[in-house]
């Protein structure tokens, strides 16, 4: 199958990128300009590696020649930043998709996965675990962005027949993350621990979030690329919650010494809980994760240290 990836050469594409290959998949992968492929590719792995601009019609257009599925897993922004200018959120994230889709339909591609985001887009618990049900009111820029998108990947859908598959992926963490754009608590704390750097908490560190290690989030866009059944929306999860404590402890287990901490008042938009319902994946798509959290944390901090030792 020829799979074109936005975003391929990033932290989730790339590691999803390694596993459809394993399944023999040719790709496409569409990054900025000046961002060089990940690693070097095996003579026998189909890899055409394209450099363009996400809002210019010529090099979607150009990237969507010939292919079967698209990948959508561009983010310009994070969600503890995209509040600071919800416009730029808007512009670059939503006007983007959608001459996406547009150019989807001109060239007769008719099957997206989209990356949206478990942890922002429900918002406030009404209860626990979340399931694809939950209402959706999100509190950042980010989370309402990403569900205006589902949207509208909806609508395409319905009027044009773009097969579309919603992934709401929670907090992802593993190798090749980046840590300089603070892309997540797991990333920025093992970095700063393995630098001996004390952590910044942001509250009493009671704030529970649901942690899927990044291999396990590729295994499930494989699952879904192959799935034919008729649901659209799946949450991405490990379906268990994690306070920031217990994950500062689970470090400390990890290295095999203690971490220091600075705890700051809470932030605004920090949900207190937020553990994700993976069951319809399991069901449908026959997905679970594999990697728990200390074994994920062990194979983490080792690509960690050996970047940091470069």
């Amino acid at each position: 199958m020829n799979i074109l990836i936005f975003g391929g050469g990033g932290f989730i594409g790339s590691a999803i990128a390694d596993r459809l290959l394993k399944d023999g998949h040719a790709l496409r992968i569409f990054e900025r300009p000046r961002v060089q492929p990940y690693r070097d590719f095996l003579a026998h792995e189909s890899v055409d590696w394209v450099t363009g601009d996400l809002t210019s019609n010529h090099d979607v257009g150009e990237a969507l020649e010939g292919q079967d599925v698209v990948l959508h897993l561009v983010s310009t922004t994070l969600p503890k930043t995209s509040n600071d200018d919800p416009i730029y959120d808007v512009q670059s994230n939503l006007v983007g998709t959608l001459q996406m889709l547009n150019a989807m339909v001109e060239k007769k591609v008719s099957r997206i996965l989209f990356i949206s985001s478990g942890g922002t887009v429900y918002g406030e618990p009404v209860y626990l675990p979340i399931d694809e049900s939950h209402p959706t009111e999100p509190l950042v820029s980010y989370g309402i962005t990403k569900l205006t998108i589902e949207k509208f990947l909806l609508m395409y859908q319905h009027l044009h027949g773009i097969d579309a598959t919603i992934m709401r992926v929670t907090n992802p963490y593993g190798e090749r993350q980046r840590v300089e754009t603070a892309q997540g608590a797991v990333g920025v704390f093992l970095s700063k621990a393995l630098k001996h750097e004390p952590l910044q908490i942001w509250g009493d560190g009671s704030v529970t979030r649901d942690y899927v290690y990044v291999s396990d989030v590729a295994d499930a866009f494989a699952a879904a690329i192959a799935y034919k059944g008729e649901c659209s929306v799946f949450n991405i999860s490990s379906g268990v919650g994690v306070t920031i404590n217990q994950l500062i402890e689970r470090i400390e287990g990890t290295l095999d010494r203690p971490i220091d901490r600075v705890y700051s008042a809470g932030r605004p938009y920090d949900v207190p809980v937020s553990v994700l319902d993976n069951g319809r994946a399991a069901t449908e798509l026959g997905w679970s994760p594999k990697v728990g959290m200390d074994e994920g944390l062990r194979l983490t901090a080792a690509w960690m240290a050996r970047s940091i030792a470069k």
